[in-house]
């Protein structure tokens, strides 16, 4: 009686370790977000669960040397220059399509803050815009030579200086704001509406402090 021998499929073996990781990943908290008519779950991830800043713990990253992450490090993979690139293409299209020629996207985000936030300081502005103090000076300076904004001394500290807008400032926001959410439009580009939900989801998750 002839007997054949039966060889293991590759395929199988490949399978098992990715049914482990399914199962260790079983217990990973996710969120349900509804971009239209379609769900998206995102799952966090272990290495951004990690720590309390929802950065990666030291003992979960991997030595590496000085061979392997040279031959490994391309630049125009790392994230900041994706980043950077994305926010280039932003900044292009805020500048084609804003109606104000002179009005740059940092100056337009320092004005919505002002009308938020009404009479503010120069710390105030800084801390909702993220931008540097020596940048926000520079930008009140220009929007002031502008008529934009009107500045003021703090009654109860005269050596603070006080922000708010100038009539002609709101009118121009407010007449802005369409085309902000335009371009805003424009820079997802070809982005479905599921993509567009996983990307602020992320790069908001990435900011937490």
């Amino acid at each position: 009686m002839k007997t054949t021998a039966t060889r293991s499929s590759p395929t199988a073996k490949r399978t098992a370790p990715a049914r482990q990781r399914a199962k260790a990943s079983a217990g990973t908290a996710s969120t349900t977000y509804t971009a239209g008519k379609q769900d998206i779950r995102i799952s966090s991830c272990p290495l951004l669960a990690a720590g309390d800043q929802g950065m990666p713990s030291h003992s979960s990253l991997v030595p590496m040397t000085k061979k392997t992450v040279s031959a490994n490090y391309h630049f125009s993979d790392q994230i900041g220059h994706l980043l950077r690139r994305a926010y280039q293409r932003h900044a292009a299209i805020f500048q084609q399509h804003i109606p104000d020629s002179q009005l740059t996207a940092a100056q337009f985000v320092t004005l919505c803050a002002i009308r938020d936030l009404e009479t503010c300081s120069l710390s105030d502005i800084v801390k909702v815009t993220a931008i540097d103090q020596a940048t926000i000076r520079g930008i009140v300076e220009r929007l002031k030579a502008r008529g934009l904004i009107e500045l003021s001394h703090d009654e109860a500290d005269r050596r603070k200086v006080l922000v708010s807008l100038s009539k002609s400032a709101a009118t121009l926001v407010a007449d802005t704001v369409p085309f902000a959410a335009q371009i805003s439009e424009a820079t997802y580009g070809n982005l479905n509406p599921a993509e567009r939900v996983a990307l602020v989801f992320l790069l908001r998750k990435m900011i937490e402090e």
